[in-house]
């Protein structure tokens, strides 16, 4: 099949579960690799009841089939409603989208589970509801044609870095903090399989979880009750110890290993040192900070060569002003040079979006969508199921 310029929305919805992206971009072939404009973006905040429900299914140890199923049909009534609203908002019309679902559950290395080991995901929102609606195809469920060639299933988004900010005289590293934070580094002048993409650790989850606890709110909104508060050395030492940390990429994170269990802990860890909500929500904020600069150091620095780097950040952790301060002071005597991702043409809210609708995209062409580096597996793969309208 020859590729051709198609108009495509991604639809992302991460482990924060705090809403839902819409990206819609304009996809052409090119020489060596596609080429995307951004057309719109929009973000839709879940209703408090779909995101209570969201949020007590994630790694839930009970629940029930009727709650799932139920879940997972709301959650796709969710989905097309916000790309019908995106629709309408711009006057565009589309030929495809692409949707990574809410990731219930994510188990990337093998386990035993009813007589076999095996790794496995699940991400929910029935794509059907947003084919009916759209009136296109909707590419979906990503994840698992990747870990059946021997790779993670994660991070998917590094082939969208390559094709937007790959360049041939500066390096890059594309540092997304959502829930969980990820980082793709791109050494000047690489070529995709040189590209090294792994998660980092914890992003917003513990911020957002301790936001929540402690004050009440949703998330700590510009880092503003992080500022008042002083980071918890001893916790913050004893956190850095977790194993996850010194495992080498590829590797992956989610809620199985920072959610809400997690986030419990560390915060009786920091109550037993202080009574002062805001230094649990600052040293949850510098624990973010201290593993992303420590994870380019470990596994990126090297491959730069000593060239001039700019680390770019998206996400909803880019608009923390306390993490932002935080990272540059770690990361600059390092020769990174921080910026946003707004900078370079692209909304921090739509990138993760825009990267399921390239993904999408190349599904619909018969194109591999994984970086085998990065996800740690031993082919590249085709990604994604097709639903027709």
């Amino acid at each position: 099949m020859s590729a051709k310029t198609m108009t495509v929305a991604g639809i992302m919805s991460g482990t924060s579960a705090d809403g839902i992206d819409v990206a819609v971009v304009r996809i052409a072939p090119g020489k060596q690799r596609a080429k995307l404009t951004l057309l719109a973006h929009e973000g839709f905040a879940f209703p408090a009841p779909l995101r209570r429900a969201v949020l007590a299914a994630m790694n839930a140890t009970a629940t029930s089939t009727a709650e799932l199923a139920r879940l997972n049909w709301r959650l796709g009534l969710a989905y097309a409603e916000a790309v019908n609203a995106t629709l309408k908002r711009h006057a565009l019309k589309l030929d495809l989208v692409g949707c990574h679902g809410q990731t219930l559950y994510h188990q990337p290395r093998a386990e035993s589970y009813a007589g076999r080991r095996f790794a496995c995901t699940w991400q929910l929102g029935e794509a059907a509801a947003i084919a009916a609606a759209a009136g296109v195809p909707v590419v979906s469920n990503f994840r698992p044609a990747d870990m059946f060639a021997g790779g993670q299933g994660a991070p998917l988004v590094p082939l969208l870095d390559y094709v937007l900010f790959a360049d041939p005289r500066r390096g890059r590293v594309l540092q997304n903090i959502g829930g969980i934070a990820n980082l793709t580094a791109i050494p000047a002048g690489a070529a995709a399989d040189a590209v090294v993409a792994f998660d980092t650790g914890p992003g917003n989850m513990i911020i957002d979880a301790l936001a929540q606890e402690l004050f009440g709110k949703r998330f700590d909104r510009n880092g503003g009750i992080a500022a008042r508060g002083k980071v918890l050395a001893e916790v913050l030492s004893a956190a850095l110890g977790n194993p996850y940390f010194k495992q080498r990429p590829p590797r992956t994170a989610g809620r199985e290993q920072f959610g809400r269990e997690y986030a419990a802990k560390f915060l009786a860890s920091c109550q037993r040192h202080s009574n002062r909500p805001e230094d649990a929500l600052v040293t949850a904020t510098a624990l973010t900070a201290e593993t992303i600069a420590r994870s380019y150091k470990s596994f990126v620095l090297r491959g730069m060569k000593g060239r001039a780097v700019d680390y770019i950040v998206s996400g909803g952790g880019a608009r923390n002003a306390t993490l932002m301060a935080m990272l540059a002071q770690k990361l600059e005597p390092l020769g990174c040079e921080l910026a946003a991702s707004e900078e370079f043409g692209l909304p921090a809210e739509a990138k993760e979006a825009a990267a399921f609708a390239l993904l999408a995209w190349q599904s619909w062409h018969h194109l591999p969508g994984n970086v085998p580096r990065a996800t740690g597996a031993a082919r590249p793969a085709i990604l994604g199921q097709v639903t027709y309208a």
